[in-house]
């Protein structure tokens, strides 16, 4: 069974009622989400494109790598390089698949697809009227240094640079 509890611009809650062997039923609330990208922009090697976004939901403007959310039937590559000029005003060359992950599964199905986005060519930002989002450019030891020191706490950046770094050769 499956009841419809909340319908959103992005998301829907529903509860599902399935059969556990054993236990019998159980009931669990789902937020059924689109799927979402996150894009590690590199001017070159050793050099990322970071965003300090205000984000309402902890009260804080987070430093982290640009991201959005899938517009069905919107392919992942496609969303990537909308959300990359939207959010940081460049438009990429080169979108290659870094990962994808599951954001959250104890409670929402969400699927994020991470990009490295190569050959940047600036441009403008194309932010929506409720984004506040600043650039900031970063050399990428700095960034994954914060991931440890606490200065970034967003976990799809962290994962993200740190799957980069792993697949560079970095020690995990």
């Amino acid at each position: 069974m499956r009841e419809v509890l909340l319908q959103t611009r992005k998301f829907t809650v529903q509860r599902l009622e399935y059969d556990v062997p054993g236990q019998g039923m159980v009931r669990r609330e789902l937020v059924v989400h689109p799927g979402a990208v996150t894009i590690l922009p590199m001017p070159d090697p050793e050099t990322v494109v970071m965003i300090r976004n205000y984000r309402f939901s902890v009260g804080a403007e987070l430093l982290e790598l640009p991201a959005g959310t899938l517009e069905p039937p919107e392919p992942p590559a496609e969303c990537a390089a909308r959300e990359l000029e939207e959010e940081t005003g460049y438009i990429a060359a080169h979108l290659e698949p870094l990962c994808a992950f599951c954001t959250s599964p104890g409670f929402t199905d969400e699927r994020m697809h991470v990009f490295v986005a190569t050959g940047l060519t600036p441009t403008k930002q194309r932010l929506e009227a409720t984004e506040q989002i600043r650039v900031e450019i970063m050399l990428l030891r700095d960034a994954l240094a914060a991931t440890a020191d606490g200065r970034i706490i967003d976990a799809k950046t962290i994962a993200s640079l740190h799957v980069y770094h792993y697949r560079l050769g970095g020690k995990p």
